[in-house]
């Protein structure tokens, strides 16, 4: 676990580029740090290895206090990535990964092999490209081989400085998605410093936001996508932005917590009443003489009403009782895929077995128009 506690960082005596930070970063997760330029992001990241030291305020890892350590010693043991790479031009791809262990006195044989593992964990085969310079790459061939050597002395925590922003959009999105690909493997402690709101979306586990030297929102890309905390966040995350994500839109996001129960003892003609007074297709019903209300029994629709014969028909006798349904954590993808497979109109949202919420389609074009109701008031 990596700590800042009151850290502040200042030239010349006042201008305060990190003001009075405070930051948890949790073991084998992937924490990204985003904002404007001047912001004071990469200044933070770069306290971690006492690139940069802090004027005032502690930084710990796993509880000890960095200041006690060997600056040497303490980045040979952090991994660190930078937008230019910063490859050895007279050096091959292969030596270029093995330096660090090289300079730690590994075994020769050891650091070989590791090189090779990680040239084809990150999609560069080895047999071609460990003995090629690194004039003869790609940029995203070359940002590749720069993570291969921050992770080639197995450092618990790597630090990323805005490491694809240089790339072409293709090359981009394909080293991201490596990035997430070789961390589901690895569970390394990454501190990924990044300008674009996206990117911190697609890879972060956690998003702390800056402004002005401080961390304005600390949250999951989802929260806080879904409840920025001010004006500041909603106008840097982007008005709409959670709507071009469906993935993080969740069924209790677009669910309405207000719908219409019945008693599955109650006749049909109290339930086209109750249709009428509430301006709704379907009905809930219930078991109202147990002790779980909540608990959904079935569900009856206008077609159900419709074909009772006797208006003194009861609903358990009508109601349908092969419902699918979802639990609250369920995407919107996974959601809108189930009403076209099997046209469905009306989703109830069960949690522990009881219905905590119904997806109609008037909800559903809500969330999409960029509005979440509360309830549409049946």
């Amino acid at each position: 676990m990596i700590q800042l506690i009151d850290v502040c960082k200042t030239y010349n005596g006042d201008d305060m580029v990190v003001n009075h930070l405070d930051l948890e970063i949790p073991t084998g997760k992937l924490v990204v740090l985003v904002g404007e330029s001047g912001c004071g992001k990469t200044t933070t990241m770069k306290m971690i290895n006492r690139l940069e030291e802090p004027t005032s305020g502690t930084i710990l890892i796993d509880g000890k206090d960095i200041k006690e350590a060997n600056p040497i010693e303490l980045r040979r043991n952090i991994g660190y990535v930078i937008q230019k790479v910063g490859l050895f031009p007279h050096l091959t791809v292969g030596q270029n990964i093995g330096i660090v262990p090289h300079l730690e006195k590994k075994d020769s044989k050891e650091i070989a092999e590791n090189t090779v593992r990680l040239l084809d964990m990150i999609g560069l085969q080895h047999e071609e490209y460990i003995n090629r310079y690194p004039y003869q790459l790609s940029g995203g061939q070359q940002q590749r081989v720069g993570a291969a050597r921050a992770l080639a002395n197995d450092p618990d925590i790597v630090l990323m400085d805005e490491p694809f922003s240089a790339l072409d959009p293709i090359t981009k999105d394909q080293l991201q998605n490596e990035l997430l690909k070789l961390q589901e493997e690895l569970h390394k402690t990454i501190v990924f410093v990044t300008h674009d709101i996206d990117e911190a979306i697609k890879i972060g586990d956690k998003i702390a936001v800056m402004k002005d030297g401080s961390i304005i929102q600390y949250d999951t890309p989802e929260n806080i996508l879904k409840n920025p905390v001010d004006q500041f966040i909603e106008d840097f995350v982007g008005h709409g932005r959670l709507w071009k994500t469906p993935e993080m839109v969740r069924a209790e996001d677009i669910m309405n917590r207000a719908y219409v129960r019945i008693g599955m003892n109650r006749p049909v003609a109290h339930a086209i009443e109750l249709m009428r007074e509430k301006n709704c297709e379907v009905l809930v019903v219930v078991d109202r003489s147990g002790n779980e209300p909540n608990i959904m029994k079935g569900l009856v629709g206008r077609r159900q009403l419709m074909q009772a014969r006797d208006h003194d028909v009861r609903m358990k006798d009508i109601m349908k009782t092969d419902i699918i349904t979802v639990q609250p954590d369920t995407p919107l993808t996974e959601v809108l895929w189930l009403r076209d497979q099997h046209k469905l109109r009306f989703i109830p949202v069960v949690k522990d077995g009881a219905t905590i919420g119904v997806i109609t389609e008037p909800s559903i074009l809500n969330v999409l128009s960029g509005i979440i109701p509360e309830s549409e008031g049946y």
